[in-house]
This record gives structure tokens, sequence and C-alpha cells, in this order.
């Protein structure tokens, strides 16, 4: 398993280059377990002076007691920090350090938890710094890459390395279970954040069942007994540690009267499945949250594929709606979700489509081939929808 995991290439490895060529030091951001270590562990075989520490190995901080003596003593060398936002210290540091040798590529940092998090890295190293996202596996990624590739594995498992290349259903339940238990138990409590892990797995569980559906702080909160505020401060707390994706509502130009409220999603499928106790793809298709898994699986990838649109969806007042809105140079695409091989279009897909005139309208379902069904709106699988979108 880990074997064939070092040797799926990652999309993110070009701009890791184009930052280190570019940047004194390069931050990659991304969940614990998305495959940044072994991201960089890969670039350490193409850069032998390439020096790995591991913030949360004892014997690895205790090289940094003295960091710019390290520092100094490496100073030819491609250092890499592991688990930045455990030591944050380290960034005044790293700051000075560089403006003593502002040579490129001369830091790698991985990170667990989103630039806000971290001690506003972007403000620490303002200018220094290029910044990169790294998600775990994606369906493109993989198809490329497997000649045995199953979207239904994908799906039902989700992208996180370890519990999408387990060796069954089973062992990737008891991976994910763990990641999860370990998430509420030892992460948020490493970034100083004081919540019980009774409370917060509960909270998870609850936006798991409303993964795919528009927000309600209020009404949420009422359910668990919380004030809508601490519902707020807990969903930016798992948006910045890359747990959930929230989705703001589009803001074009259109007459109707639009929702206001984000929607907000589990990012990955095999998390929000664990969540709601769903072990495998047959006791998915028979959970009400079948459709808006898929949604969740086709919103993610493309907005971990495609970074360089911008994301909404729209709703308006009287139920008009489209999952996913992209815009880019002034062009609007349109992404409706469907979790069927003949997928069915409502009267408020076609008239939220009459609003907002996109230039082209993706129904993006669970099928190899793709087929028109009107000028400008395609029926298509997902990695064709990335691959059509990507060439816009």
């Amino acid at each position: 398993m880990h074997n064939l995991q070092n040797k799926i290439l990652r999309r993110l490895e070009a701009d890791v280059y184009k930052r280190l060529r570019g940047y004194p030091a390069t931050l990659i951001l991304g969940p614990r377990q998305c495959g940044k270590s072994t991201l960089v562990k890969m670039l350490a075989a193409k850069e032998p002076n390439l020096r790995y520490l591991d913030l949360q190995n004892p014997a690895d901080l205790n090289k940094l007691t003295e960091p710019l003596l390290f520092f100094e003593a490496n100073k030819n060398r491609i250092i890499c920090l592991d688990e930045i936002q455990l030591v944050p210290q380290l960034f005044s540091v790293l700051r000075s350090e560089i403006d003593n040798d502002r040579r490129a590529g001369r830091f790698i940092l991985l990170g667990s938890a989103s630039q806000e998090l971290i001690q506003k890295t972007s403000e620490s190293l303002a200018g220094r710094i290029g910044i990169l996202e790294l998600s775990p596996f994606t369906a493109d990624e993989l198809q490329a890459q497997l000649s045995h590739f199953d979207m239904v594995s994908f799906w039902s498992r989700g992208g996180y390395p370890d519990s999408f290349l387990a060796e069954d259903d089973e062992a990737s339940t008891i991976w994910r279970e763990d990641f999860i238990r370990t998430y509420v138990q030892r992460d948020i409590p490493q970034l100083g954040l004081q919540i019980p892990a009774l409370q917060l797995r509960r909270f998870m569980t609850m936006l798991a069942h409303l993964s795919g559906n528009v927000l309600n702080s209020s009404k949420l909160g009422e359910s668990l007994g919380i004030a809508h505020t601490t519902v707020r401060r807990y969903i930016d707390l798992l948006e910045q540690t890359f747990l959930i994706r929230t989705l703001l509502p589009f803001e074009g130009n259109v007459k109707k009267r639009l929702v206001k409220s984000p929607k907000i999603y589990v990012r990955d499928t095999g998390i929000l499945h664990q969540l709601l106790q769903i072990k495998n793809y047959n006791d998915l298709m028979s959970n009400p949250v079948f459709g808006a898994s898929w949604e969740g699986l086709v919103v993610e990838n493309i907005c971990s594929v495609l970074g360089d649109y911008s994301f909404s969806f729209y709703r308006s007042a009287t139920g008009d709606e489209i999952d996913l809105i992209l815009q880019k140079n002034g062009k609007i695409f349109a992404i409706e979700c469907k979790a069927s091989v003949t997928p069915q279009l409502t009267k408020g897909f076609w008239n939220a489509i009459e609003a907002i005139q996109p230039q082209k309208s993706l129904i993006v379902a669970p099928i190899s081939d793709s087929y028109l069904i009107k000028e400008n709106v395609i029926v298509c699988g997902l990695n064709e929808a990335i691959e059509m979108l990507a060439g816009f």
C-alpha cells in the first residue's frame, strides 16, 4: 500500500518547484495524512541536499533548540520543517534568517492548519514565502496513473491515501475512525484550542448530516444546545483545519432574491461516510445522504484542482438552484451534480440557467460517456468535467 502511495505523482509537485525557484520559503498546507510528507520525500529522492525534520518527533525538534545555529550548519541545503503549526514561534526566527539570506529555495514548511491558525504566516513572512495547498488524492490524479482506478471505491473511501489504498473496506473504515478520533482528541488540542472531544465529534456528525445544505447557524446551535456564535467559531476551526468547505452564495447581477447563507460540505467523502457510520458503497446507496455525498465529491475535486476559479452556488428564494458556479476572466460556468446514470433536471435548474446565463453548463454524473442535451448543456463524468473546465 505505502509503496503504491510513493509512486503516485501529485499534481502539486510542479508548483512546488516553481515556488522553490521564486521564494526563499515554500509553505505547503493541507490536512494531516493527505500526503504532504510523502510528497516532500519524493522530492528528496530528486534533491539529495534536502534535510527533513518532523517537528512531532522530539529528536528532530531538539535539533532546533538553537535554530539559527542549525540553519547556519545547513545553509547549503533545502530544510524541510514538517508540522510547522506546532512551533509557531519559529516564524519570527525564519523571517530573520531569510532577511539575512534571501536565496530562493531555502525552506519547505509543511502545515496541517490554515495560515490564519499558523500565527498569520502571510503577515510574518510576507513577500518571502510561496503558499500552496495539497488536498488528499483527487480523481483525475488517480485515474491518470492507476490502470485499475475505481470511481465507486474512491467515492466510498475518499481520497486520503491510507483510506483509499487500504486492503479492504474494513481496513479503510478502521483508518478513518482512527483519523477522526485523533483529530478531535489530539490535533485540535495541539493547536491550543480547548473544545471537549465529545462535543466536537457530535458537532462534526451533525455537519455530516447537513453536508451539501445551506447552513443555518441558529438552528444548528439550538439542536446542539450551543450559541450560534459558537457554531460559527467551530465551523471556522473545522474549515481552517481542512475538514469542511463552505461555499458562498452567488453574487452576480440577477434580478431574483438570492439565499445569503453559505453551503457547507465535509470535504472528504470517506470522512463524511465514517461520521455517518456508512461502511461501504451498498450502505451509501440506501442512505439519504447519497445525492449530497456525490455533490460533495464533485465540488471538492473541482475546487481542489481548479484553484484559479472563484466558486459559489446559486439558490433563489423561490428554490431555483445550481450546485456550483465557477467564474474566471468574466466567464461563468454552471455545475449541477446528479448521482444517477440517467440524470433528470428540474424546472428550477433551467430557471437558474436562464437567470445567470453561463457560457457552459455541465451535469456531472457517475458516467463514462458524455452527451449533449441542449446547446452548451453537457452531461459528463467528473474527470471529463475537470478536463473541460481546465481548458478555459
